[in-house]
């Protein structure tokens, strides 16, 4: 046992915690009063659900971390045709919540299936792509027959409508189908025609609160008073917290203000009550999620595990890159959640799932380091210790 625990890497285990119990104190400071005046709920309601989610999260995380994930592999066909029929099962039962139908009740628990086909997609590419390694270079055979169903996961999703979610998904896919070694001609063709499938589903779903999103992100002050109002309170936010913050709990902009303070604009209830300083910590925290987990796929020598830790670290780092887009103008309002720090339980629970997964890739990757390590401390010039495998594997450890 004590062995197994040496070959973890904590930076996986350590980080997401914190950043998980950083969003439950977050999630109550920047909710409670909307529980109270918007929801009819008591102060503590959402902070609660989050932790919740959070000790029902550490069971898959635990279980994962030890999983060996090539089993995976095994379970694919099952895991990709439960994630479409939940996808069909909310477009029929589902219920309508901000204008799009997207989410599924059983008894007490509300979730959204689209949240876990964040996590399919990856796991389903990169079990194929990394079967197809021989032949990938041949788009008729080796990339065109995954991205069918790639497409239908789309499809459903964007019925629901969720053009955020979508969007996310879409450049997940991108991202494992880019690092499986595909030619750039044939990932050009890929990205030029799911940009433009995308454009032409977003034009036939067009409403007068999507134009009003666009509207509110790139001219808000024409509008302050209604498309922009949500925006400038998040710069309002973002600007009286200055470098230090006016102090944890004592943020107004959370009072009422700001729309979903404890989802959406989360990062701009921390940058007025911590500042700057928070802000720079929580990115930090998540950009060492998303470079760890690209390292470990640099390292991994084998193709799934390669695909899977990079699908995790891009889906993360886009997931990041969307809603801090959405808070500073960059993009237009989505929905889409801070990971691991916006209030959500099915973000949070899949997002579990997923370090569990990258923690048992990077131990594997850590266990052969250490193994190899031992090796290198050994003399060369005893025939007793050399072998030229061991040499292989210095020469690419130091390349």
């Amino acid at each position: 046992m004590k062995h197994r625990w040496k070959d973890f890497d904590f930076t996986l285990i350590i980080t997401p915690l914190i950043l998980t119990a950083f969003g439950v104190v977050m999630i109550y400071s920047a909710s409670m009063v909307v529980a109270v005046i918007k929801y009819d709920v008591p102060s503590n309601h959402f902070m609660l659900k989050q932790l919740q989610w959070f000790l029902i999260g550490l069971i898959p995380f635990t279980i994962m971390s030890f999983f060996n994930y090539k089993h995976l592999q095994k379970l694919m066909k099952s895991m990709v045709l439960g994630i479409i029929l939940l996808l069909v099962a909310v477009l029929v039962f589902g219920e309508d919540v901000n204008n799009s139908q997207s989410w599924l009740s059983i008894g007490p628990f509300q979730f959204q299936p689209s949240e876990f086909a964040k996590l399919g997609i990856i796991l389903y590419l990169a079990s194929v792509y990394s079967k197809k390694q021989d032949y990938i270079s041949d788009f008729s055979k080796g990339v065109l027959p995954p991205l069918i169903m790639t497409g239908i996961i789309l499809g459903l999703i964007l019925l629901q409508p969720d053009i955020g979610t979508a969007s996310i998904v879409f450049l997940i896919a991108c991202s494992v189908i880019f690092s499986s070694g595909i030619r750039f001609k044939h990932l050009s063709i890929l990205i030029a025609t799911g940009v433009g499938f995308l454009a032409l589903a977003a034009t036939q779903m067009v409403t007068k609160e999507r134009i009003a999103r666009f509207t509110g992100a790139y001219l808000p002050f024409e509008t302050p008073k209604t498309d922009g109002y949500h925006l400038i309170q998040s710069y309002v936010a973002i600007g009286t917290g200055g470098i230090t913050g006016e102090g944890l709990g004592q943020g107004v902009q959370k009072l009422g203000y700001l729309q979903e303070p404890h989802t959406d604009f989360i990062m701009a209830v921390i940058a007025e009550e911590l500042g700057f300083i928070g802000v720079i910590i929580v990115i930090g925290l998540l950009a060492t999620i998303v470079l760890r987990g690209i390292y470990i796929a640099r390292l991994c020598d084998d193709s799934f595990g390669s695909l899977v830790a990079i699908g995790i670290s891009s889906w993360i780092g886009i997931q990041t890159f969307i809603n801090l887009g959405a808070i500073s103008g960059i993009l237009p309002i989505t929905g889409v959640p801070l990971p691991f720090i916006s209030s959500g339980g099915s973000s949070l629970l899949t997002l579990m799932i997923a370090m569990g997964i990258l923690n048992n890739i990077a131990k594997k990757v850590r266990a052969k380091e250490i193994l190899v390590s031992k090796d290198v401390e050994k003399p060369f010039d005893d025939p007793r210790v050399f072998n030229k495998e061991a040499a292989r594997q210095r020469r690419s450890l130091h390349h």
